[in-house]
């Protein structure tokens, strides 16, 4: 198929082609109207810059571009664990003699400026980082040619590493059951993300083998969230017995909720989370969870880029996870 050109733009956007060239090339006296009418029109055509395609495919940079769809809120670079995946990533990328390059593309404007940045050539790969199931970026991406990765499995069809999730939750929900517990809500991620959505599902699955109701309260990953939630929880059935919740952070938050309302942990409500970050360790009292390393995912993940960069066929790679049980449940 012919590449679509700034003139096609210009037509689908219905202005002009310098209109199209300014928004393309960052111009900041651009209207806000324009500028996403442009974008919409960029992104709908898969448009990329002349002189892009040339430039990825002679490989004439060694940079790699770890891009993380970071919301206005902040929720993944507040993560704990972050800071992990980004270390683990660059000191495997650049031991291969790679330039690590962070780009945060939490909102359409600083999409397009990742957008540009790789259609013009500037890196050899593409690590994406906490994707969202809307975002439009891994599809804009994967149309420029780029070698890509994503940390956590995409609906884009672009190459991945991701951890059982719905595995790892069946293990939690199976795990309360066998303690006794027999009203076990949850407390989900962000149900745009697809590791939410598998968290979810593998709790719905086991509990509805078990013959249980679900008894679910929707969080984002964030302690508030986590306190939020247990809170709606008790008001919703008093007599919960058990909680999980799809991240360690919002089983944090939920321990404090469940402090405020005077329920024991575990003799009152059982708490298991996900993911095993260190502060788990810490909690009172400390938290029973599910171990997911990120560092291991993100080792992964930039050794399935680097063979991407040596032709490997990019395989799907499943980490496996563990119930760590502490005094929590």
């Amino acid at each position: 198929m012919r590449r679509p050109t700034l003139e096609a733009v210009a037509a689908r956007a219905g202005v002009s082609k310098s209109s199209v060239s300014r928004v393309v090339n960052g111009d900041a006296t651009v209207t806000p109207a324009i500028r996403d009418l442009v974008i919409k029109a960029v992104r709908e055509l898969g448009y990329v810059p002349n002189g892009a395609a040339r430039s990825l495919a002679t490989q004439r940079t060694n940079a790699v571009a770890v891009i993380v769809s970071d919301p206005p809120k902040g929720l993944v670079c507040d993560d704990p664990m972050f800071s992990t995946v980004v270390r683990t990533m660059s000191r495997l990328l650049e031991a291969a003699g790679k330039q690590v390059t962070l780009m945060l593309a939490g909102s359409p404007e600083s999409q397009l400026r990742v957008e540009q940045f790789v259609a013009a050539g500037h890196v050899a790969g593409v690590m994406l980082v906490s994707m969202h199931g809307a975002d439009p970026l891994p599809g804009s991406l994967a149309r420029m040619g780029v070698p890509m990765v994503s940390l956590g499995r995409s609906v884009s069809g672009v190459p991945y590493v991701d951890n059982d999730n719905v595995g790892g939750a069946a293990v939690a929900v199976r795990y309360l059951h066998s303690q006794g517990r027999r009203r076990i809500a949850t407390i989900t991620g962000p149900l745009d993300m697809l590791a939410s959505q598998d968290r979810l599902t593998g709790y719905r699955e086991t509990l509805r083998d078990t013959g249980r109701r679900s008894i679910v309260a929707l969080g984002d990953f964030t302690r508030i969230s986590g306190a939020e939630g247990m809170r709606q929880l008790l008001d919703d059935d008093p007599g919960l017995d058990a909680v999980f919740a799809a991240n360690d952070l919002m089983a944090i938050g939920a321990l404090h909720a469940l402090r405020e309302a005077g329920r024991r942990v575990p003799d009152d409500v059982a708490v298991v989370g996900f993911d095993d970050i260190e502060a788990a360790l810490y909690t009172a009292p400390p938290l029973t969870t599910i171990r997911s390393p990120m560092g291991d995912q993100a080792a992964a993940a930039a050794r399935l880029l680097l063979g991407l960069f040596e032709g490997a066929p990019g395989d799907p790679v499943i980490m496996p996870n563990e119930l760590v049980i502490r005094e929590s449940a």
